[in-house]
């Protein structure tokens, strides 16, 4: 067997359709189904169950796929030793990061990296807590930015910043007149969130104690609760008039919306925060790299 029909082998079972396994890979359907059947020859067992819609691995090649992952993982690591003996500094570095921070951090994070390490391509991903972290764990990202907590097996992490909670508001609605919004406050005006499944989301739940009960009433009631998929989309949402929201203050810019229609508050002390953290695998081996990316936030 080879790293490549390894590499086909863990595409397949990510995504279950022969198609866009090739796709992934870059390869042909036919070049990829026949090197899926050769390593199942090879190895006398059915790797994947095949229908006509869907391919999901036999539970034998669960635990391969799992074992074909950490091959190329190693594989991975054994270039990234070569080539910290050219230039630690010198070959792409895999970035990802949550929706709510990536579209604020990335702007400023590429042109200050170019300048520290000018020889060293960024490949930047946006996508959930979830997503981030199966791919870090996978080795098809060498570093991911989170919220805290964060935990996974072989995973550590260094914090990075703390940022604070704001309300945005349309400047006539009742809450503009407090100079200092208290987070119970929230709980009784209609407030606009993220979506299921970010984490943001649940933060500001927990920041505002009351909102979560105030929102299962509504359901119960019969009234829309409006969520948003981006920061941004919340921002347009407020801006329109259809309630206020919470945003993590690097989101808070309002510059691109004319005239005083939006306004920002600051939540009462001590304000609801997020700390920021830079995750990477412990078997990482370009320690400089992390250690130039972590500096260059910092700085």
């Amino acid at each position: 067997m080879t790293l490549t029909e390894l590499r086909y082998l863990v595409a397949l079972a990510e995504t279950g359709h022969f198609r866009k396994a090739a796709e992934q890979c870059n390869v042909s359907q036919p070049t990829l189904s026949i090197a899926i059947k050769k390593l199942e020859e090879e190895l006398g067992i059915s790797l994947f169950e095949r229908s006509r819609h869907q391919v999901s691995a036999t539970p034998i090649g669960e635990r391969i796929v799992a074992q074909a992952s950490t091959v190329l993982q190693e594989a991975k690591n054994l270039q990234h030793l070569a080539d910290q003996g050219k230039d630690p500094l010198g070959s792409m570095l895999s970035v990802g990061a949550i929706y709510t921070v990536g579209p604020y951090l990335f702007p400023r994070l590429v042109s200050s990296l170019q300048r520290a390490a000018p020889n060293m391509p960024l490949f930047i991903e946006e996508s959930y807590t979830s997503v981030l972290r199966g791919k870090l764990s996978r080795g098809q990202l060498d570093a991911i930015f989170i919220a805290l907590p964060f935990t996974e097996p072989d995973v550590v992490t260094r914090e990075i910043y703390d940022e604070p909670f704001v309300v945005l508001m349309p400047q006539e609605h009742p809450l503009a007149k407090e100079k200092r919004i208290d987070p119970a406050a929230m709980a009784e005006h209609r407030v606009l969130l993220m979506g299921e499944g970010h984490c943001f989301r649940d933060q500001v739940l927990d920041a505002c104690p009351g909102l979560q009960q105030a929102i299962k009433d509504n359901h119960a009631s019969g009234q829309a609760v409006v969520e948003g998929s981006s920061l941004e989309t919340l921002k347009h949402m407020v801006a329109s008039g259809l309630g206020i929201t919470v945003l993590p203050k690097s989101a808070a810019d309002i510059a691109t919306y004319s005239g005083p229609t939006l306004l920002v508050r600051e939540f009462t002390a001590p304000a609801p925060t997020r700390t920021i953290a830079l995750a990477w695998r412990v078997s990482y081996p370009r320690h400089q790299a992390i250690d130039t990316l972590s500096n260059v936030l910092r700085d």
